[in-house]
């Protein structure tokens, strides 16, 4: 009988220790793995954010079509506009400005400025513009996470829900808006699944989105991340 105890308290102590052991460890591995997930998907939505930008830089809003973004990103130009000499101060405040200066042809119409030499200043001062892929100005030649720009790291084909929307202030200037972002349960499935609940209902609580998120489509947040 009491070896049959001894080897009962054994075998409960072993299991007690896994228990203790397994309670330490579960989120220690989990935050390892999250921390290795989250990293993958905060750049894929930075990658986003930098197109969406760009975009609306060009076109004056931004889109909730992945298809039309990189088709931007792969087919677009930039204007780049390159600048040889400034304008001073005192010209400045005379209401001189770059597109009238390039226009500058009589000295009379210089002497307004108080330009004394027009041929010496139209020599120093030039705006040519050029222009550059979008592709090449945003990530480079060789970047290599074009075509799975739209799908979530760590997923089998899961794509980041992408939407536009836009904001009006008091002065009923309507602003553009856009938000990319993927819930815990998608990017972290495999996980521990205890941990996952954990940080839904920890979200949950805080009144924050479960997941990462850049931008949004209620509120001007100059396109801030969550993780920010």
């Amino acid at each position: 009988m009491r070896i049959v105890f001894k080897s009962l308290l054994i075998v409960a102590s072993i299991l007690m220790a896994y228990m203790c052991y397994s309670s330490i460890m579960t989120p220690i591995e989990f935050n390892e793995k999250k921390a290795q997930r989250d990293n993958a998907v905060i750049q894929r939505l930075k990658d986003i954010r930098k197109a969406q930008v760009q975009y609306k830089e060009l076109h004056g809003k931004y889109t909730a079509s992945f298809d039309t973004l990189i088709y931007f990103i792969n087919n677009e130009q930039i204007p780049v506009v390159m600048k040889l000499g400034e304008l001073t101060d005192h010209q400045l405040e005379k209401g001189l400005t770059d597109s009238i200066a390039l226009k500058l042809s009589t000295p009379e119409e210089a002497a307004k400025y108080d330009i004394e030499d027009l041929d010496q200043f139209l020599a120093n001062f030039r705006r040519d513009t050029s222009y550059v892929s979008v592709k090449k100005s945003l990530f480079g030649e060789n970047y290599p996470g074009l075509d799975s720009l739209a799908y979530v790291p760590f997923t089998n084909g899961q794509k980041f829900e992408m939407a536009t929307g836009e904001y009006v202030t008091k002065s009923n200037t309507k602003i553009p808006l856009f938000e990319a972002k993927v819930p815990y349960k998608v990017y972290l499935n495999g996980l521990n699944n205890q941990e996952i609940i954990n940080l839904v209902k920890q979200a949950e609580t805080l009144g924050r989105y479960e997941g990462l998120k850049v931008g949004d489509i209620y509120e001007s947040n100059n396109n801030a991340g969550n993780w920010e």
